[in-house]
């Protein structure tokens, strides 16, 4: 299995092969990560819950959905990689931060923000 790292270099070199850097600034992928997010939102617009469960159950579904995902997250690694930032250390102060923001012991089965509570 891949690391981050491992991730973000296989971007880096398919991206310099296509002299893609040009156009890689920290405004363009931002809006590549949500265009990619929102295009897989997309699928999903419209579904009751017995559609969506219907949907992640077949084959072609999943591989839009597939894709999209792998959008997302090549967006997500090439904004980290290009401008240096460590997305364990990112995520794992942002898990910190959230923990303290949502004691397990305040929100347990409820989906309220933390200034509702």
């Amino acid at each position: 299995m891949c690391d981050i790292i491992e991730l973000q270099n296989k971007i880096k070199c398919f991206c310099e092969e296509r002299e893609w850097d040009l156009f890689h600034n920290p405004k363009d992928l931002a809006i590549g990560i949500s265009t990619e997010a929102n295009e897989l939102l997309d699928l999903f617009r419209f579904k009751d819950e017995t559609q969506m469960v219907k949907m992640l159950q077949n084959a072609e579904n999943r591989q839009m959905i597939s894709e999209e995902l792998a959008d997302v997250l090549f967006f997500v690694l090439r904004f980290a990689q290009k401008y240096k930032f460590d997305l364990k250390q990112c995520l794992e102060e942002k898990l910190d931060k959230n923990e303290r923001k949502y004691p397990s012991e305040k929100v347990k089965g409820r989906n309220l923000k933390y200034t509702e509570y």
